[in-house]
């Protein structure tokens, strides 16, 4: 990878670890964030739950920015980590670190990090007449909270943040796409990464520029959008990320 320019479109500030160990195998790391994480535009249905957190069984992160904008609600209404008494499931290490950071215990991880490993995970929990309180982004899959509620579980999915492109994405990617040799590679964290890029590039930006996907869900994404997915993390983690990338320039 000595000498290969990638470029990472993660959000700005979540980047760090990716291009951290990108810069170690040798390449070169163009940032060109895709995502910019906001607050939610309504906290009414967050703040309300947060007010009933003591009726909740279970509560489930699916991303550190879950747990991130949770807990700034939770102490801006008074309160702080000490008043959850739920059982908690965190999706990924990343997230998982998160909320241990806390000092609160984490009573669930998936082996795998997606959504389908998560519901896997729930297999042994008799969920029948549980609350599930799930913070998570504005725009994000169905999945979990159908699959949980057919179970018999009461879910309340509630927006703690979401996700927009930002301002000047269309124009960085004309930077670094539009002129001369184009970039080696591309990383696509996330569905909302590669649809985001998309809009703000078009898919023929892409040509000729591998694609490196950190997981099955966002490969599904990429393919449905007609990219081709040259390398999938696994473990689908930003180490993993790097290994995939690493494996392949050998």
């Amino acid at each position: 990878m000595l000498g290969r320019r990638i470029v990472v479109t993660r959000a700005q500030g979540q980047a760090e670890r990716l291009c951290a160990g990108l810069r170690l195998l040798g390449a070169g790391v163009i940032e060109l964030p895709v995502i910019e994480i906001r607050p939610a535009a309504d906290y009414g249905p967050l703040d309300s739950a947060i007010a009933r957190l003591g009726e909740y069984d279970w509560l489930i992160f699916t991303s550190v920015n879950g747990v991130q904008f949770f807990m700034e609600r939770l102490q801006l209404a008074g309160t702080g980590p000490g008043a959850v008494r739920a059982r908690i499931c965190a999706i990924g290490p990343a997230t998982k670190n998160a909320v241990e950071k806390l000092r609160l215990k984490v009573d669930l991880v998936p082996k795998q990090y997606v959504a389908e490993s998560l519901i896997e995970a729930f297999a042994g929990h008799a969920l029948a007449g549980k609350r599930i309180l799930l913070p998570r982004a504005a725009v994000a899959r169905d999945l979990v909270p159908a699959e949980l509620s057919g179970r018999g579980a009461v879910v309340d999915v509630v927006e703690a943040y979401r996700t927009v492109i930002p301002e000047d994405a269309a124009q960085r990617a004309q930077e670094i796409f539009g002129g001369g040799k184009k970039p080696d590679w591309i990383t696509f964290t996330s569905s909302s990464t590669v649809v985001n890029f998309i809009a703000a590039a078009g898919r023929e930006a892409l040509d000729g520029v591998k694609i490196a996907s950190i997981g099955p869900v966002t490969t599904r994404t990429a393919r449905r959008n007609g990219l081709e997915v040259t390398v999938e993390a696994s473990p689908y983690t930003m180490d993993g990320l790097v290994a995939a990338i690493a494996a392949a320039g050998k």
